[in-house]
């Protein structure tokens, strides 16, 4: 049998080439859960995952946005708010994608890597590739809303029209 360079990677996870996944792999600065630092909202998160997860909680449980800053990775960021989901804006779901885009035009703007990344991927489709994930990634059938790989387009767009002006 040939191997590949995808060989022990999860066979779930987008491997074609004919689209850009990001879920840990080379386009992992895409990934939330990359470690890049984001000033954002007057502080320094350790993850774009950190600032967002911290988000659902600056009106209704500042006590959770410390724990969340303090956070040791991602991961813990992520369970944090998810235990504690009770506790978010109840208009969460109509405000969350415009936070994400702020976040993620931070990061980009503060980690030239990142940029760097994004205009390597030229004009191809990008796509969290979780299999989890059915609203920020495609999920496992990949039919989900892929709304992150959506916001990183948008900007590289953006990027791309004022490079050709």
């Amino acid at each position: 049998m040939k191997k590949t360079k995808y060989q022990n990677r999860d066979s779930q996870l987008e491997t074609s080439g004919k689209v850009i996944g990001f879920y840990e792999r080379e386009f992992y600065p895409f990934s939330n859960f990359s470690s890049f630092n984001v000033k954002w909202k007057g502080k320094i998160w350790s993850t774009s995952e950190h600032a967002y997860q911290a988000a659902h909680f600056f009106k209704t449980a500042p006590n959770l946005v410390k724990k969340i800053h303090k956070a040791k990775s991602a991961h813990e960021a992520y369970k944090i708010a998810k235990t504690n989901a009770d506790k978010a804006p109840g208009n969460w779901h109509e405000i969350k994608t415009v936070i994400m885009e702020d976040i993620v035009r931070h990061k980009l703007k503060q980690n030239p890597y990142v940029m760097r990344k994004l205009i390597q991927t030229g004009d191809r489709y990008l796509v969290e590739d979780s299999p989890k994930d059915n609203f920020w990634g495609w999920g496992l059938k990949k039919d989900g809303r892929n709304e992150l790989g959506k916001i990183w387009m948008k900007i590289r767009d953006e990027i791309n029209n004022k490079i050709k002006i």
